[in-house]
């Protein structure tokens, strides 16, 4: 998918609901508040935001790190115009810089540092080309970094209509819980590329990880 396509999709879904996506996704997109909690990059550090959305986190993690470098990078037009209204509102346009990018086209430009921290909230299972977008983050990070994820897990612990309901939900939002996701983390981590934290939110509705770069 290149990204023009990417963009129009991306667009075509959030033009109109973007503007009730906060106060709606609040109830279902569970563990965010405790990602932004554990990200433990230095003072004055490098954070980006993969699929920042309406800069919800980045505004969060501003508010508790305004000593931070923040960053969102989002395929939607459309979603960067909320999220660049909301940073404006909250007096923070002057601490994260936005721009419209696929998730595998993260890069550290030259004269720049690499990260100390990438975040994915609820954006792997929307993102088709996930596999190169973990790992050019991974990439793009410092050694001791650390890519910070949460997202929808296999609800194993809860019961089987639930999961039916949602997974039903899910795709009309081009949303899927992905297993060859975490597969992918544990490849990385067996490889040696770094270590990897995984804990279930909700009886397995969600998850969070946390992968730390070796090096």
């Amino acid at each position: 998918m290149t990204q023009a396509d990417a963009a129009v999709l991306m667009d075509r879904m959030y033009r109109l609901q973007r503007h009730i996506y906060d106060p709606t996704r609040k109830y279902y997109l569970l563990g965010r508040d405790r990602m932004l909690a554990g990200v433990d990059a230095p003072q004055g550090g490098r954070v980006l935001e993969v699929g920042c959305g309406t800069g919800r986190n980045l505004i969060a993690l501003a508010r508790r790190r305004p000593d931070l470098r923040l960053e969102g990078l989002d395929a939607s037009a459309e979603m960067l115009k909320s999220a660049g209204s909301k940073l404006v509102a909250a007096g923070l346009a002057g601490q994260v810089r936005l721009r419209q990018a696929l998730a595998e086209e993260v890069v550290v430009e030259a004269g720049d540092e690499p990260y100390d921290a990438i975040l994915f909230s609820y954006s792997l299972s929307m993102i088709p080309t996930w596999r190169p977008a973990i790992d050019r983050a991974l990439t793009a990070l410092k050694p001791g970094g650390a890519l910070h994820v949460v997202d929808f897990w296999d609800q194993a612990e809860l019961p089987g209509w639930f999961r039916a309901v949602l997974v039903r939900w899910l795709r009309l939002f081009h949303v899927e819980h992905r297993p060859a996701v975490l597969r992918h983390f544990r490849a990385l981590e067996g490889q040696g590329r770094g270590t990897v934290e995984l804990e279930g939110i909700a009886r397995r509705y969600a998850y969070r990880l946390v992968m730390r770069k070796g090096g």
